[in-house]
């Protein structure tokens, strides 16, 4: 189950999320910070990879390709923006 309205409450953002994306390694907060949400200039750093999906607010990334609990990992602070 995927909530599709994240929103993180570090940088008061909407997650974004990408199918069939990961990011690429050399990702860092300046390429977030000055290109998001502009797919056609995120575009650079996405590596196609089927299955996979690629969230992002102007702070926080992560690329995941197998179930995750996103709640779980301490550093992010996205929370569903239904509720």
């Amino acid at each position: 189950r995927t909530c599709d309205q994240l929103r993180c409450t570090a940088c008061d953002f909407r997650v974004s999320l990408f199918n069939d994306y990961i990011w690429d390694q050399s990702c860092d907060y300046l390429f977030f910070r000055n290109n998001m949400p502009e797919f056609s200039k995120l575009r650079a750093k996405m590596i196609k990879k089927k299955g996979a999906r690629a969230y992002a607010c102007q702070c926080s990334w992560r690329s995941i390709d197998e179930l995750t609990d996103l709640q779980t990992e301490q550093q992010l602070r996205w929370v569903c923006g239904k509720h």
